[in-house]
This record gives C-alpha cells, structure tokens and sequence, in this order.
C-alpha cells in the first residue's frame, strides 16, 4: 500500500458512494488510476464492502447494550455453536469473541429495557453452556468512521521518470 493507496481508502471511508471520477479529482490521478487502485484494494482484501450506517433508534431499537458471557465448557464445538446462534438472532449487532474472564462480548440494539431483559434471561440464560452473564448498557455510542492504515505499512509513492 502506498500513499495514493491510503488516500483513497480514506475517501471511501468517508463515502462509499463516492464516485470513480470524484476519487480521481481528489486524490490527483486519472479515472483509470483511480479504478485500477480502488480495485486492488479490494482484491487484496484491505476492504470487502460498502455498508449503510443506520440510526438505531429511528428503526425502534433505542437501547444498547453490551452483553459479556462466559461459557462452559469452553471448548471450540462449544464456542464456535454459540457464536454462531448469537450472531443470527434479530438483537444481535456485533459479536467479540475474547480472551479474560469473558469469551463473548455481544453487542445488542433493542427497543426498551424489558426487550433487554426478555433478551438477556429469555434467551441467553435460558442455553445451557451460558455459566455467566454480565450486562452493561450504552448510554452513547461513539464510532471512528475513518481508520487509516498504519504509518508502518504506508510507502511513498513511486514517481514514473
């Protein structure tokens, strides 16, 4: 990854829907260069998609919550089963699967704090392999948009002669 690289990919953090030729005009380069680049990134897997941030609580799940679980016994058919049925339940936005005194850290959205109740002892508790749950819920959410790539693996760009 170079500097034209990483510029790009900060654009297109910005805005996915970007246009080809608006990435051109920002970064300094030719439509063609700017295709060719945003291309790559994708094929090399420095990003995989687009996706459309969305206000929670305009779509009735106002309250969030960070949910941590420990499991038992905490071995990969066990942890590997419960991941994967917590990541398809409606309530779900995110899944941490971590180290410590907790091997999960679920990330929820919901309506009210009875559907967090109904969520945490309804259906966690209720699966046998769940030994603990602790809950803490998010008064605010705050989210870096942008996360550009380290300085480490960035290299100037490379001037044609």
């Amino acid at each position: 990854m170079d500097e034209l690289d990483a510029r790009i990919l900060t654009l297109l953090q910005h805005d996915a829907r970007m246009s080809n030729r608006d990435v051109a005009n920002a970064v300094g380069v030719s439509p063609t260069t700017a295709l060719d680049r945003t291309r790559a990134l994708r094929e090399a897997g420095v990003f995989t998609g687009a996706s459309l941030d969305v206000e929670l609580s305009s779509i009735g799940r106002s309250v969030q919550a960070l949910v941590a679980v420990r499991i038992r016994p905490p071995s990969r058919k066990v942890i590997e089963a419960f991941r994967d049925w917590v990541r398809g339940l409606p309530e779900t936005i995110g899944v941490f699967v971590t180290t410590g005194d907790q091997d999960f850290i679920v990330h929820v959205a919901v309506p009210d704090n009875d559907a967090l109740y109904a969520f945490v002892i309804d259906k966690l508790t209720s699966r046998p392999e769940i030994a603990d749950v602790r809950t803490s819920v998010v008064y605010e959410h705050v989210r870096r948009k942008v996360v550009e790539p380290h300085a480490d693996v960035v290299r100037p760009v490379r001037r044609r002669s």
